[in-house]
């Protein structure tokens, strides 16, 4: 599994909420098989999310779909993205 680890500033949280649940890029006909949407405690001025994906040529399509769609009206409510693709290689639930 292949995950596409996102890090952003929020100008507000709710707009920025508003247009990732118009999902914009299709995750599911990108290739997403789940996602994680996480705000560091005690900072609601910052996102995290977790695209998660079967292999990494889908991963770094999205990257690269991202990056043009960040140069757009996205760009209000998502800023200074750092983006990271990995590759999870152990997981246990104990």
């Amino acid at each position: 599994m292949f995950v596409l680890h996102i890090e952003h500033a929020v100008t507000d949280y709710d707009a920025w909420k508003r247009i990732f649940d118009t999902d914009p890029l299709d995750r599911k006909a990108s290739g997403v098989t789940s996602f994680r949407i996480m705000r560091p405690v005690g900072d609601s001025g910052s996102v995290m999310i977790d695209l998660e994906f079967g292999s990494r040529e889908a991963a770094e399509r999205m990257h690269t779909a991202l990056e043009e769609l960040w140069k757009g009206p996205a760009a209000a409510v998502a800023i200074s993205p750092h983006v990271m693709i990995t590759e999870l290689v152990e997981a246990a639930t104990l």
